[in-house]
C-alpha cells in the first residue's frame, strides 16, 4: 500500500517524468504506498512520491510506530447487502461509470458473499484489437506479490526456522543498518531504507529498456548507495527494498528460489493452481493487454511484454480472479499460519488514516483486509471482510489515474460503496507536493509497483 493510508500495493515508486504528465496525475506506483503517503507519512517510497496538483490535502502527521498490544479484530458485525437483481444492476451501473470516466480499457470484477456472488467483466482485453475483457484471464497484480512474500516468511516463523524481531543481518551482510532492522521492520515497512525504484539512476535503466532483467542484488544495489530514511522502527514507509530483502531470506533459510518455495509453500496449500512467479517477462495466457503513461514523453504505451524483474518479490506475480478471491480470504484468516502469527500480522499500527492501517504485508481499509496492486498497465485489489466473510477482487488492464486517484481504488469505492456501506474502500488521493516536484522529478518516469 502506499502509506497506511495509501496503495498497499506492489509498485516501485517510480520517479516522475521531465515533462508533466498528462492528465497531471501521479504515478501509479503509488497504490496502497501512496495511500498511507497521502495521509501524512514521509518517506522516500511508493508513497512519497508527489502526485498531481489538485490532489486531497495530506493530514500534517508524522506516525511513530507503537504497535497495539491485540491484533485488531476488524470490521466486527459487518456486513453486505443480498445480491438482488437491483442490487447486480446498481453494481453494473458504477463499474461501467468509473470505466467510462476514467478511461479504463478493461475491468474484471469478483465478489463472493454468503449473500450470492458477482463475477463480470467490462471493456476490452485489448484496445487495438476490440476484444471484449473476459473474467478468465491471468493478469500481472503487482504489489499484491508482498502479500504472498510476506506470508512464505510468516511460513518459515511457523517452522521455527527464523522468528519476526531477528535482525535482517543475521541473514544477509552489507545491509545498512542489518545489526538493528528487524524482520518484522520489513514486513511491516518500517525499515528506513531506501527505496530502490525512487533511484534515479534505477528509473533510467528500467525506462531505457522495460525488457531489461534485474537481479535481486542489483536492485538492492540502487538502494544501499542512499543514506537510511530513518531508524528502524521510527515510522511507516512504504518501500519495495523490504520486501527484496525478504525474498532473499527466504531463498537462503529454504535453499530454494523464492519462485519454487512460494509454489510449495503458498500458492500448493491455498490451491492456486494459476498463480506463477514468472522467472521474465512470460506472461501465460490468455491474459489483456496492459496500458501504461509510465513513459518518458507520459503517452500512454502497451505495457504487456515489460520484464517486471525489476520488481521480483514486491511485484511480479501473475494470478487471476479465480485463484485470487481464494487468496484474499486465506490471506486475512490466517489459514496458511498459526493462530498467533496470524495474530502478530494483523497488530494494528498508529496511522494518520482513519480505519486504514498497514500490518505484516497487509493492509486493514475499513474493515477490508488485503493488498492492491500496481505495475505499468496492471492493477488489482484484492480484498476480504472477515466479519461479512465476502472477498472482492478488481483486476484492470491500466495504471493511468484520473484525477489524481488510482483507478483500482474507484472501483473498489463504488462497489463497496453498494455492497458494505459501513465498510466501504478507500484510499486517499497523494497530495501535492509544495514544490509541484519530487526527488526524483528530474529523471525519466518508470514503472511503478505498489
Amino acid at each position: 500500500m502506499t502509506n497506511p493510508a495509501t496503495d498497499p500495493a506492489v509498485r516501485p515508486a517510480r520517479p516522475r517524468p521531465t515533462r508533466p504528465r498528462h492528465r497531471g496525475t501521479a504515478p501509479a506506483a503509488l497504490a496502497l504506498a501512496g495511500l498511507l503517503a497521502a495521509a501524512g507519512c514521509s518517506g522516500g517510497g511508493a508513497a512519497s512520491e508527489p502526485p498531481a496538483a489538485g490532489a486531497v490535502t495530506a493530514v500534517p502527521a508524522v506516525v511513530t510506530p507503537t504497535p497495539s498490544a491485540t491484533p485488531a479484530s476488524p470490521a466486527d458485525g459487518a456486513t453486505t447487502v443480498p445480491l438482488t437483481p437491483d442490487v447486480t444492476a446498481r453494481l453494473d451501473a458504477a463499474v461501467q461509470r468509473v470505466l467510462t470516466e476514467a478511461s479504463v480499457p478493461g475491468v474484471i470484477v469478483g465478489l463472493s458473499t454468503p449473500r450470492g456472488d458477482y463475477l463480470k467483466a467490462f471493456g476490452v482485453s485489448d484496445k487495438v484489437a476490440g476484444i471484449p475483457m473476459v473474467t478468465g484471464l491471468n493478469t500481472r497484480i503487482g504489489s499484491e506479490t508482498k502479500t504472498f512474500t510476506v506470508t512464505g516468511l510468516l511460513r518459515l516463523v511457523d517452522q521455527g526456522r527464523a522468528a519476526l524481531d531477528d535482525p535482517i543481518g543475521k541473514y544477509l551482510t552489507g545491509v545498512p543498518n542489518g545489526d538493528t532492522i528487524t524482520l518484522r521492520q520489513l514486513a511491516d515497512m518500517q525499515s528506513g531504507l531506501f527505496n530502490y525504484s525512487q533511484d534515479e539512476d534505477f528509473a533510467k535503466a528500467l525506462i531505457s529498456d522495460p525488457q531489461r532483467p534485474f537481479t535481486p542484488e542489483q536492485l538492492l544495489s540502487y538502494a544501499f548507495k542512499h543514506p537510511v530514511n530513518f531508524a528502524p522502527g521510527a515510522r511507516f514507509e512504504y518501500s519495495n527494498t523490504n520486501t527484496v530483502l525478504l525474498g532473499l531470506v527466504i531463498e537462503k533459510l529454504s535453499g530454494q528460489s523464492l519462485r519454487a518455495f512460494l509454489k510449495k509453500e503458498v500458492f500448493d496449500p491455498a490451491d492456486l493452481g494459476r498463480t506463477v512467479f514468472p522467472a521474465g517477462n512470460e506472461f501465460p495466457q490468455p491474459h489483456p493487454r496492459g496500458y501504461t503513461d509510465q513513459t518518458p514523453d507520459g503517452k500512454i504505451a502497451d505495457s504487456t511484454d515489460w520484464n517486471p524483474s525489476w520488481a521480483w518479490a514486491a511485484g511480479a506475480i501473475i494470478s487471476d480472479q479465480a485463484d485470487l478471491r481464494k487468496w484474499a480470504k486465506v490471506l486475512a484468516t490466517g489459514s496458511l499460519l498459526t493462530p498467533a502469527t496470524q495474530a502478530e500480522r494483523l497488530k494494528q499500527q498508529p496511522s494518520p488514516v482513519p480505519d486504514v492501517w498497514y500490518g505484516l504485508g497487509l493492509f486493514v481499509n475499513h474493515g477490508w483486509i488485503g493488498h492492491n496492486g500496481s505495475l505499468p498497465g496492471y492493477q488489482s485489489v484484492v480484498i476480504h471482510l472477515p466479519s461479512a466473510q465476502a472477498s472482492l477482487v478488481v483486476l484492470l488492464n491500466t495504471d493511468v489515474a484520473y484525477r489524481g486517484a488510482e483507478p483500482s481504488t474507484l472501483f473498489a469505492k463504488a462497489i463497496t460503496e453498494i455492497v458494505s456501506p459501513g465498510n466501504v474502500y478507500d484510499l486517499p488521493s497523494a497530495p501535492a507536493s509544495p514544490s509541484g516536484s519530487g526527488p526524483a522529478s528530474a529523471a525519466p518516469s518508470t514503472p511503478s509497483v505498489a
